[in-house]
């Protein structure tokens, strides 16, 4: 803890050596591979690699391919080290295929070690880390995607505003949040860049997310006017190149360290539920048309195009901000319709029929305002058997399209040290339906919807869902009611009241203010739905 405050609070930029003594002995305490090549290996395969020929004879590694070359003020000498080092770990590390991130790094080294062999075996350790739920260097274009889509995740909870202009202005969000490591090492002026490295070194990639959405707050706050024909990718490199006129290095981590974010074990959770979705749509490396390594790096794209979507309810610009929201994951996938009321009639036994199955689930209801819901996979309430629990995760969250397109997302995502994470599967669920679906009293709902459910066991094996409330000591028991479906009817989100329910003919409806979502009423409170539609993903 002393350790990290000394590097959050730049203790050791005063003085070049003591920085440098500080970063060997930090990176010599990283857990990594029993077989990592040293200092001595480096000298040795250095000699034999290059002996007299100059370093311009050896292409750089593959991995390297299209990736930019940031030197940080190293002059020709320190250029040639930092070609040398990598050429070694190419060498020396044949399992990486993609590292966009590694010359910076070593580029960053290279100012605080005491000769390229130190600073190959410094870059090694970090390479070949293995400590648990985390990570340094991304090494392969599959893991640097999913890097860049949880980025996108978190960007999506944490920075509303930004992510909201980006959605409106960009056709490709991903695209622009693909970037998000280059701001840090590429963009960023070295004096902020080294800055982030101190941290950096202690705390591992969770704190690179962390600036890079302090960054993207920052960008919101000195947005001005519109955008001017560079678009929101170039203005925003810009705008991180150009940093030192908006705010100061320690103010900037100030900020980065004041969001909340969730556990290191959370977040890599999300990451494998990324790299999961990648390598179910085939994409594991970087491609090009004819199938070879292209040779420079290809644009990636992820986002549906929307001028085929066609909807009843809402049209193709609104359908644009309410993907934006969707988890990177699923957006890889086109939409599909499920379930409408105007094809496939008021059946609430149609409508699970339908739907089940397919995870998430984007339901759309037109009212005189217009609602629009995300949600889980509607066969898991058939998990708790008779008793109609409540399920989902905390990626489910409700919305208003119009008149103002506002979202409510799950209460702990603003405020996470409301909800203390734990060890050991510890939550249940609670079961919501009173006696009747939408004429209960306040009391009878409330001594109801308390009661608790134990849920089904995880298959051994399988990834635990990312914010999965059993991973969180929650205050409340009503403050995870994400969604519930019976025969009377669905319930989003509860505790105090219930952000929406409808009745088993799927024609009447009430919105409440609830603790889940920590909603207004989304509508008049008592409504008619002229159309459902349900959407998913193929």
């Amino acid at each position: 803890k002393e350790l990290k405050k000394l590097a959050r609070d730049g203790y050791w930029a005063a003085s070049r050596a003591l920085r440098a003594q500080v970063y060997h002995q930090l990176i010599q305490q990283v857990a990594c591979r029993l077989v990592t090549p040293d200092a001595l290996v480096y000298r040795d395969v250095a000699s034999r690699l290059f002996g007299k020929l100059s370093v311009s004879s050896h292409p750089l590694p593959e991995f390297l391919e299209g990736c930019s070359m940031p030197t940080y003020c190293l002059n020709l000498e320190g250029v040639t080290a930092l070609k040398k080092i990598l050429i070694c770990v190419g060498n020396l590390f044949p399992d990486i295929t993609y590292s966009p991130i590694l010359p910076s790094l070593v580029a960053l080294l290279l100012h605080y070690s005491e000769d390229e062999a130190q600073c190959f075996e410094n870059i090694s350790r970090l390479i070949a880390s293995n400590a648990p739920h985390t990570s340094y260097i991304d090494q392969s274009f599959l893991a640097h995607q999913a890097s860049c889509m949880t980025f996108g995740d978190l960007a999506n909870k944490h920075c509303p505003a930004a992510h909201k202009l980006i959605a409106s202005t960009s056709e490709n969000v991903f695209e622009v949040y693909s970037e998000w490591l280059s701001w840090l090492f590429h963009d960023l002026p070295f004096s902020y860049a080294i800055r982030v490295f101190d941290v950096y070194l202690l705390e591992g990639q969770k704190v690179l997310y962390r600036i890079a959405l302090a960054l993207l707050k920052q960008y919101r706050l000195s947005v001005t006017s519109e955008l001017e024909g560079t678009g929101i990718k170039a203005d925003l490199q810009a705008f991180v190149q150009n940093i030192a006129e908006h705010v100061t290095v320690d103010k900037l981590l100030e900020r980065a360290f004041g969001i909340r974010l969730f556990s290191r074990k959370e977040i890599w959770l999300l990451q494998m539920a990324n790299r999961k979705a990648l390598m179910e749509r085939g994409i594991t490396m970087v491609q090009s048309s004819n199938g070879h390594r292209p040779s420079r790096r290809q644009s990636f794209h992820l986002a549906v195009d929307m001028q085929n979507f066609s909807s009843s309810i809402v049209t193709a610009q609104e359908m644009r901000i309410v993907w934006s929201w969707i988890p990177e994951r699923f957006s890889l996938f086109p939409p599909l319709l499920l379930f409408s009321t105007s094809e496939d009639g008021c059946s609430l036994q149609r409508f699970y029929t339908c739907c089940e199955g397919y995870e998430p689930t984007v339901l759309l209801i037109k009212t005189t305002e217009g609602e629009v819901i995300l949600s889980s996979d509607w066969s898991e309430r058939k998990k708790n058997g008779a008793t109609s629990g409540f399920f989902g995760t905390g990626e489910c969250f409700v919305f208003t399209v119009r008149p103002e397109t506002e979202r409510y997302e799950w209460v702990f995502i603003k405020k996470p040290e409301l909800a203390k994470a734990v060890p050991r599967s510890r939550q249940r669920s609670p079961s919501p339906f009173p006696a009747s679906l939408l004429g209960s009293s306040p009391d009878s709902r409330s001594t109801s919807s308390n009661h608790l459910t134990v849920p089904t066991p995880q298959r051994r094996g399988r990834l635990s869902p990312f914010l999965a409330i059993r991973h969180f000591l929650l205050p409340s028991k009503t403050a995870s009611m994400f969604m519930s479906g019976s025969r009377e009817g669905i319930i989003i989100g509860g505790g105090g009241g219930q952000a929406l329910s409808l009745d088993a003919n799927l024609l009447w409806g009430r919105t409440e203010h609830c603790e889940t979502f920590d909603n207004p009423p989304l509508c008049q409170e008592n409504f008619k739905v002229q159309l459902l539609e349900v959407w998913g993903f193929q």
